[in-house]
């Protein structure tokens, strides 16, 4: 019996079942093989990290290190994150052009593709703030009056109601944030560069962020309104106080001369 069946087995039977078991295999690598996509992400990452490492040491390494490890002349990077950079390097203030108590925006010296593989790979040093999105930052939905309440009640101190900047101790001053862009307004508040707390999403939500960039670009306008007349600069008091001191207390004094004047020639005659 056993004779009769392996002679009646098709001879077309062993390649049904290697085919099945290609089909197989087959299948289970394209379940457990990784998408294209996710290769060609990661291989781009890598090569934005290795591009950002060799700017870094050109540009960065020697006053924070070439691990970004800091130094005694300029702070670790490790745990900044990408925003930092962005921020740093974006606005001129990295690298810097002088030592001194506060490293002051000039003109940027990178492309921001460069500034984004700077990022990349101060980000791979360890976990940090990463750079926001245009919807993170983008005031076009935001309300103005909420971030005008949040301005006044957390930024003024420093930066002036209108966002003007002002003068600090030691030689140290808030930059004024007239014509600062709205990402790099958003990774300031994210940071906390210099002498300006940070203010993370756990503090202060990202719609909340994009609220203050709404009022610092409604005040910054030339068609902004001023229902209060001359603006004087905006900077408050100071400027106020010695229009008034110059020009109210002038006029009031060189007004009682003339009334003097006036009285006494009356009397003579």
């Amino acid at each position: 019996m056993k004779k009769l069946s392996a002679r009646r087995r098709h001879p077309l039977a062993a390649l049904v079942v290697l085919l099945f078991a290609l089909a197989a295999t087959g299948g289970l690598y394209a379940a457990l093989a990784p998408a294209p996509k996710a290769q060609a992400d990661t291989s781009q990452s890598s090569l934005a990290i290795e591009e950002g490492k060799k700017l870094y040491q050109v540009g960065c390494a020697s006053c924070h290190g070439m691990s970004g490890q800091g130094s005694s002349n300029g702070p670790s990077l490790v745990g900044v994150g990408s925003a930092a950079v962005d921020f740093q390097v974006g606005t001129g203030r990295m690298p810097a052009k002088q030592p001194g108590p506060q490293v002051e925006a000039k003109k940027n010296t990178y492309s921001q593709g460069e500034i984004d593989q700077l990022a990349a790979y101060i980000a791979s040093l360890g976990p940090g703030p990463a750079t926001p999105t245009k919807d993170q930052y983008s005031p076009a939905s935001a309300d103005v009056a909420k971030g005008g309440e949040l301005f006044r009640t957390n930024c003024t101190q420093c930066h002036n109601f209108v966002g003007k900047g002002g003068a600090l101790t030691h030689g140290k001053f808030a930059p004024s944030l007239k014509g600062v862009s709205s990402k790099h307004i958003y990774e300031a508040m994210q940071t906390g560069p210099q002498n300006m707390p940070s203010f993370p999403d756990s503090t202060m939500p990202s719609d909340a962020k994009a609220n203050i960039i709404a009022y610092l670009k409604a005040v910054d306008s030339a068609q902004s309104p001023n229902p209060g007349g001359f603006t004087l600069g905006s900077l408050g008091p100071v400027s106020e106080g010695l229009f008034a001191w110059v020009f109210g207390l002038g006029t009031l004094i060189g007004l009682t001369t003339w009334l003097a004047a006036r009285t006494t020639k009356a009397k003579k005659s």
